[in-house]
């Protein structure tokens, strides 16, 4: 079915591995369609928004306009219209999946060396962040208007409304947020501080009510004038004079880079995993084609029958990681500026000559990307991501469903705000410096280009062809690995999704593999150290959400690190056992 094809504009020269039509099993009948709506978010009052426009007769698309919305208001560290998004959509009328790219782009005025300091020389990742220049063209609203007119049906106004009240009349302040301020916010402007800190300059104590007028009446503006008044007019020179006259690292925007800006639909990456269907976000997004190669490489072992427990299933995770992380760095860009080998990436003698160097019995002395067919001369560029973002999948009544990660990158982006709003940091996700030994890096900075990201909304398509699991995830570079476990988890170990998601991780995309700390995967540490991985026992800022098809119902799974939940339109909550923090940084 072409509505199944690969990634981007080259898609028809892509590998039939990738693109085979359905399995056979697919022509056998499949169970009714479930009925009832759900939505699983990363906070509970973002989840009841979703919920509330369900029953008002929304979309799955409405719903999770109205769910990114209350997550800007109750998580203003991980995400809101102040950064961006991508969107995988599943359409049950005619099984169609389509993708949105609503990542931010460079402003025009950008140049390659957009993040070296007076002295000539670049600058680290932390002196990037704060202030204008790491600002990139915020998508969010822009990705929402298109999945609207796509696949809305109440008035845009309308989805407005919880966030609007949540601001307006105030909420809660969770632990999560506190510890985001108190962590990791130095860098957060006077506004925003104010607003969530006491007179003695310290953070409120849990509970307090967090009120944000400021907030509440710019997206009052937006739900009555439409998002161009966020991109055009007096809303958008106010952005452009906020990160231009930035104390740090002011930026050089201009109000014709956020007119200009579009968000783009896109077809999303698919390929195959022992009968299943994966499709997730294609380029610019890096994450979709990474977790992709993750499990290819990893489809010629028996996974199922090594289990969640064996010290070797875990052991080849890492060496798959460890690949397609070294393919990612190496090839991974923007599309419409770098020329992107998806074809060779997938080509099915590639990813068997790639697969053939992972061995279950031994570590890689090294890792090296490879040369996929059609691969541009390139330099390999290591991952600057920083874990952050949020993710939310809802499924209306018909059966459509939606997954959306989006995300201002860091806590609080950069620190800087416009009317009660963050603005991202997203810019920091480009590879600061753009050459090395004379080659150019893919993911270097140019005037609006969008930066890599990790990102990998995706649904997955049951042998039956419908729609068996959504799910993706927020905390930087380990998105990939987190999406690429609880697939496994679901489709090799059999676990539900909300045990896959709560499963521990084991993080590889280098030599040294991490292994979540608090989980079941720390008892497997010396029998790793047996297959020759060199392993450290770390907390992970993972956070994860799920909607399953089981049988003829939708059950939903949020992570268990986070304070996500998923509800559905009867108001069932999904129980979650916790798992209570530790020290490090959060899942954000």
């Amino acid at each position: 079915m072409k509505h199944w094809l690969l990634s981007v504009a080259a898609l028809a020269l892509a590998p039939a591995a990738i693109l085979n039509a359905a399995p056979v099993e697919a022509r056998k009948p499949a169970p009714k369609a479930p009925t009832t709506g759900m939505v699983s978010a990363a906070d509970p009052r973002a989840a009841a928004a979703g919920v509330e426009i369900l029953r008002a007769g929304g979309t799955a698309t409405d719903a999770a306009i109205a769910t990114m919305l209350a997550l800007n208001v109750v998580e203003p560290q991980s995400s809101g219209i102040g950064g961006g998004s991508y969107w995988v959509r599943h359409a049950a009328k005619d099984g169609r999946i389509d993708s949105i790219d609503a990542r931010e782009t460079a402003p025009m005025a950008a140049t390659p060396d957009w993040f070296y300091g007076p002295d000539g020389r670049p600058l680290s990742h932390a002196e990037a962040v704060p202030g204008g220049r790491s600002v990139g063209v915020p998508g969010a609203l822009r990705g929402m208007a298109l999945a609207h007119a796509q696949g809305g049906k109440l008035p845009w106004a309308r989805l407005f409304q919880p966030a609007i009240r949540l601001a307006r009349q105030g909420f809660a302040l969770t632990p999560r947020l506190q510890i985001a301020l108190t962590r990791y916010g130095a860098h957060v402007d006077a506004p925003t501080r104010a607003r969530l800190t006491g007179p003695d300059g310290q953070v409120l104590p849990l509970g307090s009510i967090i009120r944000n007028p400021e907030q509440a009446a710019l997206l009052e503006r937006i739900a009555t004038l439409g998002p161009d008044s966020f991109y055009v007019g007096p809303q958008a020179q106010k952005l452009v004079t906020t990160v231009n006259t930035a104390q740090r690292n002011p930026s050089k925007m201009t109000t014709g880079d956020l007119a200009s800006y579009a968000a783009k639909p896109r077809p999303p990456l698919c390929a195959t995993y022992r009968g299943y269907r994966i499709c997730s976000m294609a380029p610019s997004s890096g994450g979709g084609s990474t977790m992709l190669s993750i499990l290819k490489l990893l489809e010629r072992f028996d996974m199922a029958k090594l289990g969640k427990d064996s010290p070797e299933a875990w052991h080849l995770f890492a060496e798959a990681s460890r690949l397609a992380y070294a393919d990612r760095d190496m090839y991974l860009g923007d599309p419409d500026y770098v020329r992107v080998p998806l074809k060779g990436l997938f080509d099915p003698a590639y990813i068997a000559d790639r697969s053939a160097l992972i061995a279950p019995d031994r570590t890689m002395a090294s890792v090296s990307p490879g040369t996929p067919p059609g691969a541009p001369a390139r330099v390999r560029a290591p991952v600057s991501e920083v874990p952050g973002t949020t993710d939310l999948v809802t499924v209306d009544a018909a059966g459509n469903v939606v997954e959306v990660t989006t995300t201002i990158e860091g806590s609080f982006g950069s620190g800087l705000s416009v009317d009660g709003t963050m603005l991202n940091n997203e810019l920091t996700d480009f590879d600061i410096v753009p050459v090395k030994d004379g080659d150019l890096v893919a993911n270097r900075v140019e005037g609006g280009k969008r930066p890599r990201s990790s990102m990998s909304p995706t649904i997955v398509y049951g042998p039956d062809g419908k729609v068996r699991l959504a799910i993706g995830a927020a905390g930087g570079s380990t998105i990939i690995a987190q999406v690429a476990k609880a697939i496994i988890g679901v489709i090799d170990w059999k676990l539900s999704a909300q045990d896959a998601i709560a499963q521990g991780l084991l993080f590889a995309p280098y030599k040294v593999a991490t292994v979540e700390r608090g989980t079941s995967l720390e008892a497997l540490v010396p029998g790793l150290q047996a297959l020759g991985e060199t392993v450290t026992v770390a907390p992970l800022g993972l956070k994860a959400n799920a909607i399953e098809r089981v049988g003829n119902r939708w059950v939903g799974a949020a992570d268990p690190r986070s304070e996500g939940v998923a509800i559905d339109v009867t108001g069932r909550t999904t129980v979650i056992q916790r798992i209570g923090d530790k020290p490090g940084r959060p899942a954000e």
